[in-house]
């Protein structure tokens, strides 16, 4: 396993910690984080021709590499591989429970998955068909990571496509899941052209019902897809908001840094940001992981949050996200922690669950590994 430097403790460290520290996710894509293999099996039983490499490993690279375009428009190009092999109940079931088993043999004690329901309904399956075929695939991925000594909670939300007209339906379907295993809604897709204020009368509906939601906002387009997602739709949380740095000035050459009435608003009220650092450099949002602004609104103390987006098209694991800020910016234990923290306090899971998680799971964690890493230093096995 590679070192890497942390600059806050002055002390290299190995990638296993960061893997086995307690981790929570907050936006990942199902559709985006298939495992290669499986998609090659899947595509080979519905009669899908379409993928571009027969051999795994050469499949997984196609998918990085088609995803560094810089363009999020061709980014999501990409999915209409992934989709294609996830129209029937099995297909998703499978997909999903192999989510679950992944994320937790890399430390995710959490994780909130979302998909589009509208999206696999090709072969006939109904939107609630879908639904309970990925909530029944969570469901046996979390027993087969408990029966491999890593337990994990998932919690589903359902995401409607932003150039589409179903946002209202994948809301309503959304509030009928609510118990039994969705814990919020979403919308995704091309920001430009497609304001979130389109689905207006679906995010006025689930506000009427007291549920939970987060917006797309902030990616590929600027300050006013933020503010019309917080300050129009009412929007739990920001997914992705890399471009409320946009609103932020100053801090070069001495320069006091000045917030502006948007940066300072959602810094105010604690909106989570959902960042996904190697997502942002591939669809051009941040122009390398050392520029990408988590680094200043962490500093400026934003409830900043660390995520994949999509496994698949970014190589990526929670692990590696956490490991290139480590590289990048010298983050250590404390660091990792408190991103933690932060994405434990803005789940849509039940507050004293949450609790629970912090206090039980996460805290304690993190304090093993520190000790661990303290007796390592102290007894000169480090």
């Amino acid at each position: 396993m590679a070192a890497r430097h942390s600059a806050q403790s002055g002390a290299a460290w190995d990638d296993d910690v960061v893997r086995r520290a307690p981790k929570v996710l907050l936006h990942d894509h199902l559709d985006g984080g298939l495992r290669p293999a499986t998609m090659l099996e899947l595509a080979d039983a519905c009669g899908y021709s379409g993928l571009p490499h027969s051999e795994p490993d050469a499949l997984g690279r196609w998918f990085v590499d088609a995803a560094n375009s810089g363009s999020l428009e061709r980014y999501l190009e990409t999915f209409g591989h992934t989709v294609a092999v996830m129209q029937t109940a099995e297909s998703l079931h499978r997909i999903a429970a192999e989510c679950a088993e992944d994320l937790a043999a890399d430390g995710v004690v959490y994780a909130e998955i979302r998909y589009a329901p509208e999206q696999h309904l090709a072969a006939g399956l109904t939107l609630d068909e879908v639904v309970e075929a990925t909530l029944a695939g969570f469901r046996a991925g979390e027993r087969a990571a408990a029966a491999a000594g890593r337990r994990i909670r998932i919690g589903a939300l359902l995401t409607a496509m932003r150039h589409q007209a179903r946002s209202q339906e994948i809301a309503e379907l959304a509030i009928r899941y609510r118990d039994h295993g969705v814990v919020g809604f979403d919308i995704a897709g091309a920001e430009a052209g497609f304001p979130p204020t389109r689905h207006l009368d679906a995010f006025e509906y689930l506000q009427r019902e007291n549920f939970h939601f987060t917006i797309h906002a902030g990616e590929a387009f600027g300050l006013p897809s933020i503010w019309q997602a917080i300050q129009w739709c009412g929007a739990d949380r920001l997914g992705h908001g890399v471009r409320i740095v946009d609103d932020i000035a100053g801090g070069r050459d001495g320069e006091p840094i000045k917030l502006g009435r948007l940066a300072a608003y959602v810094r105010d009220k604690r909106i989570p940001l959902e960042m996904c650092p190697s997502s942002n450099v591939q669809t051009g949002a941040a122009a390398s992981i050392a520029a990408h602004p988590i680094g200043l609104l962490r500093d400026l103390q934003f409830r900043v949050t660390v995520n994949t987006d999509n496994r698949l098209l970014g190589g990526t694991t929670l692990s590696r996200e956490f490991g290139l800020l480590v590289e990048e910016f010298g983050y250590g234990l404390i660091d990792i922690e408190w991103f933690t923290v932060n994405a434990m306090k803005s789940s849509f899971l039940p507050f004293d669950d949450r609790l629970l998680l912090i206090n039980e799971v996460i805290k304690p964690g993190f304090a093993a590994l520190r000790a661990e890493a303290a007796m390592s230093r102290v007894t000169g096995l480090g």
